[in-house]
């Protein structure tokens, strides 16, 4: 019942109450220059599709974590929770910060990514879960690094994140790879990417 218990928490922290970084919020020692209205819409609508990736990734990790029956693994899974925590927390403070909304779709982005999550560990076995963590940090490292060039110059702020958040998910990939993660097939990889472009281009407006 435990794992049950815990992906019930962590399903009703992430989608209703504020979260809370155990890491202070990346920050670079120049200022932000001032932003357009435009410029601030433009770093808006990209952090608010991070904030959903993070949602997302909370949904992934409670889902593996209660499909696997190993121990260590659950733990592992926990752990990497834990720092995308600190990444939704920081997405969050960013949008109020440039007076921008989360995406309003929130709870079906985190029921559609806990499905995925679950069907893959309990399918597929600690393997294939694992390898599904993998591919599927890769590619939001590739959509991170995408970010890099398409935030405003000046918008430090958001761009000291997005460099954080994409360290991190370098480091859960290699960690997930080590533990045991195997390759998917390249059907899996492309309707991974074919779904992600749905959420990336709804979440910019919605």
């Amino acid at each position: 019942m435990d794992p049950l218990i815990n992906a019930l928490d962590s399903t009703l922290r992430t989608l209703f109450a504020p979260p809370h970084a155990a890491r202070a919020c990346p920050t670079v020692p120049q200022p932000d220059t001032p932003l357009t209205a435009a410029e601030r819409r433009a770093a808006g609508a990209l952090m608010r599709v991070n904030h959903v990736g993070e949602i997302c990734a909370q949904a992934l990790y409670a889902s593996q974590a209660l499909a696997t029956r190993n121990p260590a693994l659950r733990a592992h899974f926990e752990a990497a929770a834990r720092d995308e925590t600190d990444h939704l927390a920081w997405t969050e403070q960013r949008l109020a910060e440039l007076g921008e909304h989360t995406s309003r779709l929130n709870p079906l982005w985190y029921a559609g990514a806990f499905g995925i999550g679950l069907l893959a560990g309990r399918l597929g076995g600690d393997p294939v879960s694992l390898g599904f963590v993998v591919e599927t940090e890769r590619q939001v490292e590739a959509h991170l690094a995408s970010h890099m060039d398409r935030l405003p110059p000046g918008d430090h702020s958001s761009r000291a994140i997005v460099a954080q958040m994409k360290d991190d998910e370098v480091r859960h990939a290699d960690a997930a790879l080590q533990a045991g993660g195997v390759p998917l097939p390249n059907p899996v990889r492309g309707l991974m990417r074919a779904a992600a472009k749905v959420m990336t281009g709804t979440a910019r407006y919605i």
